[in-house]
């Protein structure tokens, strides 16, 4: 080879050494196609008429329909305003939602710096398929609810410096102090071509928006730089545009624009609700066709919160019983979206929260059965992929679904009384609190990973020594009791004495908690208890039987919503006899109930509101290893031959906060709404086996009677099962039953609605 042929081949050498490299570094990464205006600003995302539309490969803009999660920065032990995830954590779920069919997630408000190097991290070798997220920018929520005034000049400045932080904190130039509750740190990577659109602000509290447009009605139309109010609009949507103008303006800096909504839900929403009892949900409108961009090329869009259960109009304004459901009902979810969808001819609108939780409690009831809470995994999944299908179906141009991670901190307004105290609510799972179980990724308690309810034993041998108690009382058909606990439950496994038949016997565990207590006589059945009462009592039988009860005396929802408290019960509930023998004690134990809706009249409200209540203490019988065939995420007990076990949630126990071994207590009601807590030395528990025939299905007369059998049980001779406090949770995760139902309707709808546009 000649000196020429030979520097040929050390070059093509040198080259493929290049190539090698490059591919190593990254340097031949596959890119992500953007559109540059002529003076260079870059866009991946616009809008134009009704229609979101991405830039793609082909280059040309498509209309695209956002299918995505809503994501929290915390896990359970930890309140958000702590930032724990970790990067692990985001790459994890940042494949899972992919895998999901999503093509975003909404964040709230700035997360801490990991998730935006995270996210750039994650999406670094997918090129024009990324996983792109939604930014949140938090109001001064607070300060606008007891400041009544969004022009409040220290409201105005909170708002706009959390936009500068959020917009640094996106193209990764920032650092931001450590302050509590808030996320902070050097924000350096630039993630703002993963960036899909600017969401600002929260829900709008109706009585300060009218405060507010009450107060500043001379307010002249904003006319910004690159957002303005119309002339319809009112001072607070003014406010709104100007906000909307200065996060345009700040991006605007980076050579980017992203289109931009602001947050809205129901409450606040362009429609009039005749149905609707409650003033403030149809008090004020925020109009967001009151904002128009005029100097910005990505546009702008509508959002709103659209749950199926909230307001009530959902259930009782006849104007939304247009469109028949299959169980013979009305899908008034579809109805309602129809009308708002009506409204907006001319921008798009998505919904960036629906859903329904995976709880044992609820909080308000929807039509069709989509209640706030008391659905299983799978139930969940069904109700959530029918409400993404109503989305689709009408027309609007995403739908992001509330929500990926259940949250342990959360609250619900019918549990709140009774979760004391609130500050250690990240410390335990209450699945009586639907608020905190909405994700498709479950947050399990420590022991579930370990124990499953399905009549076997067998697992409980690999707890750690130490974590189950064996009970060490005696009672007729009881061969062993064994007793553990988690964040979440009390879980209690038994041996009797032979086969377990719901048809021939039921089962009963008085629980003792506090001092205080009185005897279920109708469920003694002849037996004595000795050496106190019980606040709750554990029934196992047939389907609906199977439930814990609660002492007359010891009833929290009788002392909260009865005379005692609000005074909403209705009067023969209130006062009805509960068959009291000579010693005060009850014929039977009331069903384990919370509110779901609050007793209002007019003036008030535009018409009568009743009170609603619903019994959340069935145990439902099931299996609750997801793999098996008759899988229950809800399950609480199975029995199989002579072996019975179960897990019973805190709160039906009478516990505030196991964390802290706290139990609500006996005192009156503080200013007739607030409950007290005592610390329990433990929980005492009694078993006794009752047969169907000696009790019968009599009236409650025939039934104090009882068998007679003379059976003695004695409460003070029992050792308590106790615990440590906890300060740190153990938990797991798991994907829902739900997080597969929303994947095979998100892989099956497409991105791309098959419509180009021109440049």
């Amino acid at each position: 080879m000649n000196l020429k042929g030979r520097w040929m081949l050390l070059g093509i050498l040198v080259f493929i050494l290049f190539c090698g490299i490059a591919a190593v570094f990254g340097f031949f990464r596959p890119s992500l196609k953007t559109f540059a205006d002529p003076d260079g600003t870059k866009m991946k995302f616009k809008t134009e008429g009704a229609d979101f539309l991405v830039y793609g490969e082909s280059e040309q803009w498509n209309e695209m329909f956002v299918k995505g999660v809503n994501l929290g920065a915390t896990v359970p032990g930890h309140f958000p305003g702590e930032f724990p995830v970790t990067e692990e954590d985001y790459l994890r779920w940042f494949k899972q939602i992919d895998e999901m069919g999503a093509n975003v997630i909404r964040l709230y408000t700035v997360h801490n710096p990991v998730f935006y190097s995270a996210i750039v991290k994650y999406n670094r070798d997918k090129g024009d398929d990324p996983l792109y997220f939604m930014q949140g920018i938090w109001s001064p929520e607070e300060q606008l609810i007891e400041q009544q005034d969004a022009y409040a000049e220290n409201i105005q400045q909170m708002f706009k410096d959390e936009i500068s932080k959020a917009v640094a904190a996106v193209y990764g130039d920032v650092t931001v102090e450590a302050k509590d509750g808030v996320s902070s740190g050097k924000y350096k990577a630039n993630a703002g071509k993963y960036l899909m659109a600017w969401h600002v602000g929260t829900e709008w509290d109706p009585s300060m928006v009218k405060n507010t447009n009450e107060k500043h009605k001379d307010t002249p139309r904003y006319n910004g730089t690159y957002f303005s109010g119309t002339a319809d609009a009112s001072p607070f949507e003014n406010w709104l545009a100007a906000l909307l103008d200065y996060t345009a303006a700040e991006e605007q800096k980076y050579g980017w624009q992203h289109p931009i909504t602001f947050t809205n839900w129901v409450t606040t929403d362009v429609l009039e609700h005749p149905g609707e009892p409650l003033y403030e949900e149809d008090m004020v409108s925020v109009d967001a066709r009151h904002v128009q961009p005029v100097n910005w090329d990505a546009g702008y869009f509508a959002t709103y919160h659209v749950y199926p259960y909230y307001p009530d109009f959902f259930r009782t304004d006849k104007n939304l019983r247009t469109i028949a459901d299959e169980e013979g009902g009305y899908n008034t979810y579809k109805a309602y979206l129809r009308k708002l969808k009506a409204k907006f001819t001319d921008m798009p609108i998505i919904v960036t929260e629906y859903g329904v939780p995976s709880s044992m409690g609820i909080s308000h009831h929807g039509p069709g059965g989509r209640d706030q809470g008391g659905h299983n995994e799978q139930e969940q999944g069904e109700i959530n992929v029918s409400l993404t299908r109503d989305i689709y179906d009408e027309g609007y141009s995403g739908a992001i679904l509330f929500m990926w991670q259940d949250e342990w901190f959360k609250k619900t307004w019918n549990t709140m009384p009774f979760e004391i105290p609130a500050d250690r609510r990240p410390y335990w799972l209450n699945v009586l609190t639907n608020e905190k179980m909405f994700g498709v990724l479950a947050m399990l308690p420590g022991k579930e990973e370990v124990l499953a309810i399905d009549g076997n034993l067998s697992d409980w041998s690999e707890l750690p020594e130490g974590e189950a108690k064996r009970w060490e009382g005696k009672a007729a058909g009881v061969e062993n009791m064994q007793m553990t606990h988690d964040e979440a439950y009390l879980y209690i496994g038994m041996e009797l004495d032979q086969p377990f038949d719901p048809k021939k016997s039921k089962l009963y565990i008085g629980v003792d908690t506090i001092e205080g207590g009185e005897k279920p006589l109708k469920e003694l059945a002849g037996r004595s208890l000795e050496g106190g009462g019980l606040e709750t009592l554990i029934e196992l039988g047939k389907d609906r039987e199977s439930q814990v009860t609660i002492a007359p005396t010891y009833d929290f929802h009788k002392r909260l919503y009865g005379k005692e408290g609000y005074g909403m019960l209705p009067e023969d509930e209130d006062k009805k006899a509960q068959g009291k023998d000579q010693n005060g004690n009850s014929a039977s134990f009331n069903p384990w109930k919370l509110g779901i809706s609050l007793k209002m009249n007019p003036p008030d409200t535009r018409f009568f509101h009743p009170f609603v209540d619903e019994t959340v203490g069935y145990l439902k019988r099931g299996f609750t290893h997801p793999e098996a065939k008759d899988f229950n995420s809800l399950a609480a007990w199975q029995y199989q031959g002579n072996v019975v076990e179960m897990r019973i949630p805190w709160m039906l126990l009478g516990f505030a906060d196991p964390s802290s071994l706290q139990v609500i207590d006996y005192r009156p009601l503080q200013d007739r709404r607030s409950f007290q807590t005592a610390t329990t030395d433990g929980i005492r528990l009694v078993p006794w086996m009752t047969d169907r025939a000696s009790i019968g299905d009599a009236d409650d007369s025939e039934a104090l009677n009882g068998s007679d059998d003379g059976e003695e049980l004695r409460l003070h001779t029992i050792d308590p099962y106790t615990w440590e406090p906890w300060e740190t949770v153990r938990y797991s995760e798991r994907l829902k039953k739900s997080y597969y139902a929303m994947k095979q309707l998100f892989t099956e709808i497409p991105d791309i609605r098959n419509k180009q546009k021109d440049q």
